[in-house]
Parts: structure tokens; C-alpha cells; sequence
């Protein structure tokens, strides 16, 4: 994974310590120690036994170079990366069932722009949930269309998708458990102090 400057043993075990915090406190943004943060990402959730896609060639390719690369398309894939808005639409991604609802996919998106209190240009979204003590707003550089698709997407629970933000060295999350939608204008501020560091 060094050709995408990724450590292959502390960065990815760093970046799988970061995203349990960012999974366990929904919607506040944690830092890797490495940029783009998207690569770490899914450098510490794929391997052999997941089946992975994306269109980014650099990323597939060291993959496929470490063994580590099952290709599959969108709606069959374990863990599904994007930079900003897909060609696909999330709400096709793989949802689980009520017997194993662990078996909904994982989605990793480069946004740009990321945010504990939402800024100019990002959509503000306020999150509900486990993790999260009464509700947070935080901001994401992806269109409300795609943020509204989402929260179709994990509308279902237990199934539903798991979502990772990432922006340069930033990572948030909204795990299924969460309830999340478009903020108002009156939400704008956080109402909690968030997680980032």
C-alpha cells in the first residue's frame, strides 16, 4: 500500500483506531495521520476476503498489486468508494436483511470539504442516534441530494449502509444506527462541541 503512501501495518492500524472513533461518535470529524484520508480508509477495511469498488484507478491498482483487490460492482460490493457524487446511486448498495443486517456495505466518500460546524459551500446535517448525546450538526462537501440518498439508504435499520467522510486528513461517520437528515438554517450551529481534534 506504500504506492498510495499508505503504511501497511501502522497507518492502516492508526486509520482502523481512527475510524472506530469516528463510527462511535457519529457526525463528529477525527484526523489520520495520513492524507488523502480515503486511501487509509480503505486500506484498513479491504483485503482478500472483501469485495471492493471503485473507479479509482491508482487505488484498485495497489490493491490488485498487494493481493488485496475482489472486484465487484457497486450493488454487490462490500465496501464502495467514491470521490464526491457517485455514478451509481447509494441507495442500490447492499442493505443486509433482518437476519444479517452486518452484511450492508460500507461506503467511503472523498468530499470536498469536511467540518465540525458546517461552513460555506457544505451541506449542514444534523445527526440523531447511539454516540451521539442529543444531536450534532456537522458540514460535508456533498449536495443535499446526495446526503437525502443516504438517509434513504439507512432508513431501514438494522440494514442500511455505513457511511465514511473523508477530506484530506479528516474522517467522520455515520454508522446505520444513526438517524440523520438536512439540516435547516436554524441548525447551522453544532449543538454539541463535537469530537474534532
Amino acid at each position: 500500500m506504500r504506492a498510495i503512501d499508505v503504511d501497511p501495518v501502522h497507518g492502516t492500524r492508526r486509520t482502523f483506531r481512527t475510524l472506530c472513533d469516528a463510527m462511535s461518535r457519529p457526525g463528529t470529524v477525527h484526523r489520520t495521520r495520513t492524507a488523502p484520508a480515503d486511501y487509509a480508509v480503505v486500506a484498513a477495511l479491504v483485503d482478500h476476503e472483501v469485495t471492493f469498488h471503485s473507479s479509482d484507478e491508482e487505488l484498485t491498482e495497489a490493491l490488485a498489486s498487494q493481493g488485496r483487490l475482489e472486484a465487484a460492482p457497486p450493488a454487490e460490493a462490500d465496501v464502495v468508494h467514491t470521490k464526491g457524487v457517485p455514478s451509481w446511486d447509494v441507495r442500490d448498495l447492499e442493505r443486509g436483511s433482518l437476519v444479517e443486517p452486518s452484511e450492508g456495505a460500507t461506503v467511503v466518500y472523498r468530499v470536498d470539504g469536511l467540518a465540525a460546524s458546517p461552513e460555506d459551500g457544505q451541506t449542514a446535517v444534523t445527526v440523531t442516534g447511539p454516540g451521539v448525546d442529543g444531536a450534532t450538526t456537522f458540514g460535508v462537501g456533498l449536495p443535499e441530494a446526495e446526503v437525502t440518498a443516504l438517509a434513504d439508504a439507512q432508513s431501514d435499520y438494522p440494514c442500511g449502509v455505513d457511511a465514511v467522510f473523508t477530506s484530506g486528513d479528516a474522517v467522520a461517520a455515520l454508522p446505520r444506527s444513526v438517524t440523520f437528515r438536512v439540516a435547516n438554517d436554524g441548525e447551522r450551529g453544532s449543538e454539541d462541541d463535537g469530537g474534532e481534534r
